[in-house]
């Protein structure tokens, strides 16, 4: 049994991930925190096999509670769950043993996706006695493995990056409900302008679907929704 603490500001993102927790086999929440002193002081109590980390806490960096954590004398791992994107601080985490970094909107399945993958590659060492080097590929293949690869199949017009690309397609995907440009800029962390030329592009070529939605004042805004039926795309 993985047993899984989850550290996160926001008291419904963590419920939410506590509960995944707990529908998958083998994984078990033990405890959930919401600030960086209840992440470290429940780490040394409850001595969980993993944590899942968000880097956004109020009261201290989080990628100073990842340093500490790994740093204590109770071996754990940390997967890294946050919206911070910049390039740096992607480094400290990997910097700091983050076995993955995921980043905010998200579908829920990419987050099962990753725990399953820790799990195999968990079990993969547990079943031998001592290390050979394919025992060490196929577990750093599984944890490889875990991360989905969202592609964008057709060829983007110049000036358009694959990157972004796949950033709105997921903000649209992880979405309940359609998004305006400016909802999915908000979403990706996006310009509302560099938000609507991918948005269109897709709405185009059929990745999206788009409707206008007409306000008290008549004017038409323009709503965005992942298309079903696309798959994993």
């Amino acid at each position: 049994m993985i047993r899984v603490l989850v550290v996160d500001d926001d008291v419904r993102v963590a419920d939410n991930h506590r509960k995944l927790v707990e529908s998958m086999a083998g994984f078990e929440a033990a405890g959930v925190a919401h600030t960086a002193h209840e992440a470290l002081t429940m780490s040394e109590r409850l001595l969980p096999d993993l944590v899942l980390l968000d880097l956004y806490l109020p009261d201290e960096s989080g990628v100073r509670v990842l340093q500490r954590l790994r740093g204590n004398a109770h071996p754990l791992d940390v997967l890294v769950i946050t919206a911070v994107r910049d390039v740096e601080t992607v480094k400290a985490a990997m910097q700091g043993g983050a076995v993955h970094y995921l980043l905010k909107p998200f579908p829920f399945r990419e987050l099962r996706e990753r725990l399953n993958g820790y799990a195999e590659a968990q079990h993969e060492l547990d079943s031998v006695d001592e290390a050979e080097q394919a025992d060490v590929d196929r577990v750093y293949g599984k944890l490889r493995a875990a991360e989905p690869q969202h592609t964008v199949p057709e060829e983007l017009p110049k000036g358009l990056s694959a990157v972004t690309a796949r950033l709105v397609l997921d903000t649209l995907r992880s979405a309940e409900t359609d998004l305006s440009a400016s909802e999915v800029a908000n979403n990706a962390g996006l310009s509302r302008v560099s938000a609507r030329r991918y948005l269109d592009h897709f709405a185009t070529t059929g990745r999206i679907t788009l409707h206008l939605r007409y306000g008290s004042a008549g004017r038409p805004e323009h709503r965005y929704r992942w298309a079903s039926g696309r798959g994993a795309q």
